[in-house]
């Protein structure tokens, strides 16, 4: 998979990974080329395969489930200025879901760069998550030539699963 130029040419950084537990987590995992050359911390949800496929990774667990769940924006709301305050991270990359919401606006809020990555499964709209994350997104990546067309101006990586 081809990375974009503005990933490669990244210096030494320290990377927020924010993502829902399950296929989510599965796609950012297959950015590892990239992201072990940085200073890496993850949230993601407490479940059993995302503490399968994490290890012994640093992780600060979010709160879920996150679809309609008010209670728990408002406690990711919150994780996410505690995390990006005291984490001081240069860039918060995602692939959804919900957990990206709260922790993309908080980013921007702080001046901190966001990179979305649109999940592989949608080729004819554009995912909730994408929509809310749009306007503070810096960096958008797609998987498959057929997105480009729904996200202008967004890159392609090619297929991480």
């Amino acid at each position: 998979m081809d990375e974009p130029r503005e990933l490669s040419d990244m210096p030494h950084q320290r990377v927020l990974l924010v993502s829902s537990a399950g296929g989510h987590l599965a796609q950012l995992c297959r950015l590892a080329g990239w992201y072990s050359r940085h200073d890496v911390r993850w949230s993601t949800f407490d479940l059993p395969d995302a503490r399968s496929m994490l290890g012994d990774a640093d992780v600060v667990w979010a709160h879920h489930p996150t679809t309609r769940n008010i209670p728990n924006l408002l406690r990711n709301v919150r994780l996410a200025f505690r995390e990006i305050r005291r984490h001081r991270p240069d860039v918060v990359v995602s692939s959804g879901a919900g957990i990206a919401v709260p922790f993309f606006w908080v980013a921007k809020l702080f001046g901190v760069s966001t990179i979305y990555v649109e999940v592989i499964d949608r080729f004819d709209t554009r995912t909730l998550t994408a929509r809310l994350v749009s306007p503070v997104t810096d960096l958008f990546v797609v998987q498959d030539e057929q997105q480009l067309e729904l996200f202008p101006g967004s890159h392609l990586i090619g297929r991480l699963l």
